[in-house]
């Protein structure tokens, strides 16, 4: 591949996860206005009519899935597409947006686990100690705001645990993604995710009823779904196709350098040396582990 068309290729991916850091400032002020279950029904909804045309067409390959096929989709779909993007949007709302976001970088850490468990190859004992300094990483972005030994606030404990649920849920998403992507493509296992996710949305929202979102808030919910949601979703992965994954996590910083700002910008949320600390840690003991996954 010539250099202009790796060049092209690394700043889609790049693009790809700058539209991702434009996120938590349309979704913080949503959840002032929506539930939290809410607001990822209406997105899902919206991807839903978008991706409708493609689950028609690939019906014949998703029909022929098996029940373990089918126990993945359900999986990734009701866990990475509802309850992740549930638990983060709550996580946005109850604590510091940056934060949530920044935490969010951990989610190759759970794929990793999950891979090795789904693969029966066990994390070795250099492995664990690596997971270790993550897990102090995920500390001092969740509480490093307030110095290295902050008297903890349970909001703010709420907060990093939801958002580390979310990150659990996507990256064990990744694993099952990979699974049933031997018998579908990328598009159909994406539509195939966002519509089954629906009627698990529907039912949570049951209980409180669902709210009509105001003129403003559609066009948010609109933006959200489709700029940070699947315009930057299909940039990163056309990108990803002749990027090295080196070069591409590098690329990803976008992600996580663009909502910094943004956050700090628009809902004055400001991130403390501690916590960029513990995001280089973070970032650190990933491009070891994908180095070491590599080798193995």
């Amino acid at each position: 591949m010539s250099t202009v068309s790796h060049r092209s290729a690394v700043l889609l991916v790049a693009a790809g996860a700058t539209l991702w850091g434009t996120d938590t400032v349309l979704r913080q002020p949503l959840t002032q206005a929506l539930p939290s279950a809410a607001i990822v029904f209406y997105e899902h909804l919206i991807l839903a009519v978008v991706v409708m045309p493609t689950l028609v067409a690939t019906r014949k390959a998703w029909m022929k899935l098996s029940v373990r096929q089918w126990a993945a989709v359900i999986g990734l779909s009701w866990g990475g597409s509802a309850l992740a993007t549930i638990c983060f949007t709550l996580a946005v709302q109850t604590g510091n947006p940056t934060t949530a976001v920044l935490l969010q970088k951990i989610q190759p850490v759970f794929t990793f686990l999950l891979a090795g468990i789904v693969l029966g190859e066990g994390p070795r004992r250099r492995d664990w100690v690596l997971l270790a300094i993550a897990a102090g990483g995920a500390y001092l972005v969740s509480f490093g705001g307030s110095g290295l030994w902050p008297s903890l606030r349970p909001v703010d404990v709420t907060s990093a645990m939801l958002a580390l649920v979310a990150a659990a849920l996507w990256g064990s998403s990744t694993v099952l993604g990979r699974y049933v992507s031997a018998s579908l493509s990328f598009t159909a296992l994406t539509a195939l995710r966002i519509v089954v996710a629906l009627p698990l949305l529907a039912l949570l929202n049951l209980p409180s009823g669902l709210p009509v979102p105001q003129e403003g808030h559609a066009l948010k919910l609109v933006w959200l779904a489709l700029v940070p949601g699947l315009a930057a979703l299909l940039l990163y992965y056309r990108g990803l196709k002749y990027t090295p994954a080196p070069v591409a996590a590098l690329a990803e910083l976008c992600f996580p350098a663009t909502t910094a700002l943004l956050n700090w910008l628009f809902l004055g949320s400001r991130l403390s040396a501690w916590q960029a600390a513990g995001f280089l840690i973070i970032w650190a003991v990933v491009g070891r582990l994908t180095a070491t996954d590599k080798k193995g």
